[in-house]
């Protein structure tokens, strides 16, 4: 790549590029990136929140959460940054994106894996570094690196496609470690990792995604939710059936039968926006995913839900920038950045 070219030109001419030399199965199709709103509030509060997040990296490039480790802790944080429009030299968080890769690719293994095999949920982590590295390969301008980003995607793909239950799930470490397990959150990680890889040019096997797909449908009830797993199907969890319409978008699954059923599910549920039960105290992680499908809906949608999103995240915000919640304050201001920032359409896996 002699001239410099940008994140989202570079993604699109590489996965066109890549699908026709080897036919390679697309998740969808990737869109260009709207014109970045301006919203003054909208915008101090990221600037605030993106500051407070960059200032808790480790010295050595991670954040880390209770429980979960560093690995999705850092991969998140990193894609909240680069969601500004930072890259690893450009903007004003570009020495913290580089720090997080670096960070990351020490936690490669042998087989793939991007996280710590002794970690009891390490397929958070290998699908959240799935996506943060992805989405750094488009911006990244020295050879040696981009080579290296590349061959490390390709062995994650192939970790996770080795990884996937019989049922088409993942369970919170591989099938190959833990067999017959599966459940709903560590398997959109896996899809929203593998449709970054897939964006980037990485060659992604589209059988397991086709598996992964059939796998959120047998975990659909009649209600049109889903439930927390194939194994131990029960009531229907708002924040599953969100994150699971979000990975179906991204899988290209706009018009399956079962989207319908699922929309109407997660709109009478989620659309306005309550502190209900229903959300089973993952209120950021729920709507996490919920902003994207909605996003993906069109202005029509968006616009009115976007508007109280965007008030009840702002006006939790606390004074020095920071989130609080259910889980570490870098994972809840990682997921509130994200969701400010999706007007913002700087990264193809969050694009419509």
């Amino acid at each position: 790549m002699s001239e410099r070219m940008s994140r989202r030109a570079w993604l699109g001419s590489t996965a066109a590029l890549t699908a026709a030399a080897t036919g390679a199965h697309l998740l969808g199709p990737v869109s260009g990136a709207r014109a970045a709103t301006k919203n003054p509030r909208v915008d101090k509060a990221v600037e605030r929140g993106a500051t407070w997040l960059a200032n808790r990296q480790s010295s050595l490039g991670h954040w880390t959460y209770p429980s979960y480790g560093s690995t999705p802790a850092t991969a998140l944080a990193g894609t909240a940054l680069i969601c500004t429009g930072s890259t690893t030299t450009q903007g004003p968080y570009a020495r913290n994106v580089r720090r997080a890769t670096d960070y990351l690719m020490t936690k490669v293994r042998r087989n793939g894996l991007i996280g710590d095999p002794n970690d009891a949920r390490y397929t958070y982590g290998h699908g959240f570094s799935m996506l943060f590295l992805s989405q750094v390969l488009g911006e990244e301008e020295d050879a040696e690196r981009r080579s290296e980003l590349i061959e490390v995607l390709n062995k994650a793909v192939s970790f996770s496609a080795l990884a996937q239950a019989t049922s088409g799930g993942w369970g919170y470490v591989s099938a190959k470690d833990v067999p017959n397990f599966d459940e709903g959150s560590t398997t959109i990680t896996q899809v929203q990792g593998l449709r970054g890889c897939r964006n980037a040019g990485i060659a992604v096997p589209g059988e397991v995604i086709d598996k992964a797909k059939e796998y959120i449908y047998i975990c659909k009830n009649a209600d049109g939710g889903i439930s927390y797993s194939s194994k131990r199907k029960g009531t229907s969890r708002p924040a599953i059936t969100a994150a699971a319409l979000a990975s179906l978008f991204n899988a290209g699954a706009y018009d399956s039968s079962h989207v319908p059923e699922m929309l109407k599910y997660c709109k009478q549920n989620l659309y306005k926006i309550s502190d209900g039960s229903r959300s089973f105290g993952h209120w950021h992680y729920t709507y996490l995913y919920y902003a994207q499908v909605v996003y993906r809906q069109g202005d029509a949608e968006w616009e009115p839900f976007r508007d109280k999103l965007y008030d009840r995240i702002i006006g939790q915000q606390a004074g020095n920038g920071s989130w609080t919640g259910n889980i570490a304050p870098s994972y809840v201001t990682s997921c509130n950045l994200i969701m400010l920032l999706l007007d913002k359409s700087y990264l193809p896996i969050y694009q419509r």
